[in-house]
């Protein structure tokens, strides 16, 4: 048998050279440096070792056995981040593991940062160097709790572990897989970002639509403010009304045109802007004056 990068294996220390130790299957030996030996061992004992390629490009054994591997899938927390090349993960081993750019959004404005974290698992590249890999929705899917429809309603937490133009993938605290559409967002979350958001449906097969808008109530207070601050931006009128075009609205706000009608009816019903011939403008102190 040939040792595979990225996995472990459950090994015989059949000798002792300077500290170091040679391990065996019964056909293939490879090296245990004494830097990757964990507590006391002796030849003749059977310890469970993570194959890695040190610095120098050589297979080597060590004791430090991490929580991902190449048969299995965790979560690693983001350490560092190289614009173009990717972020580096912890994975509990001594090296940190490059999760590339390919396996990344295309934004990087939406790149993980540290501390957020990625459901991964270990390959190798060309050159039998390790790399960590993003879980894919199949594997996703397989694993997954199914949520109960009562959860309709109901306050959730989770991390995102896919990103896409179409919405956001995350997988809550409670093992749900959800789903955020980009209507129920105001802001892109990251990948491997922590969301707090609210359940919208469940869906028969178990999975969960979630909103990382506010309720109603708040949605109504903060789209009118948008709106007022993009009026005050733009010199205090603007092309736009109850009336325009629903992806001219989307386009520019980020909100439905039943959310816009809402915050320009708020806004008008608090005596801040005033609508004529396809215009919204906002009131000046000097017509309260008249």
């Amino acid at each position: 048998m040939t040792f595979e990068v990225g996995s472990v294996y459950t090994l015989s220390a059949t000798q002792e050279v300077g500290g170091d130790f040679v391990l065996s299957d019964g056909e293939e030996i490879i090296v245990l440096p004494k830097e990757e030996v964990k507590g006391h061992i002796k030849p003749g004992d059977e310890i469970p070792v993570f194959i890695y390629q040190n610095k120098k490009n050589e297979m080597i054994a060590t004791m430090h056995v991490p929580h991902v591997t190449s048969d299995t899938y965790d979560w690693a927390e983001v350490v560092d981040g190289v614009r173009g090349l990717g972020v580096f993960v912890t994975i509990g081993s001594k090296q940190d593991v490059l999760v590339s750019s390919d396996y990344l959004p295309l934004l990087e404005k939406v790149w993980p940062k540290k501390g957020d974290e990625l459901f991964v698992t270990l390959e190798t590249d060309k050159k039998g160097r390790l790399l960590a890999r993003p879980a894919t929705e199949t594997v996703v899917e397989d694993s997954f709790k199914k949520a109960p429809p009562e959860l309709k309603g109901s306050a959730i937490e989770g991390r995102v572990y896919r990103s896409t133009k179409v919405g956001s993938f995350i997988i809550t605290e409670s093992g749900y897989r959800g789903f955020i559409h980009f209507t129920e967002r105001k802001v892109e979350p990251r990948l491997g970002e922590w969301v707090e958001g609210r359940i919208i449906d469940v869906k028969e097969d178990g999975s969960i639509n979630v909103t990382l808008r506010p309720v109603k109530e708040a949605v109504l207070s903060d789209d009118a403010e948008d709106i007022f601050n993009y009026l005050i931006r733009t010199g205090g009128e603007m092309p736009f009304t109850d009336k325009s075009d629903p992806e001219k609205i989307r386009e520019t706000f980020n909100i439905s045109k039943a959310s816009f009608k809402r915050g320009i009816g708020r806004l008008m019903k608090e005596g801040k802007v005033t609508q004529k011939d396809g215009v919204t403008k906002v009131v000046t102190e000097e017509k309260g004056d008249e």
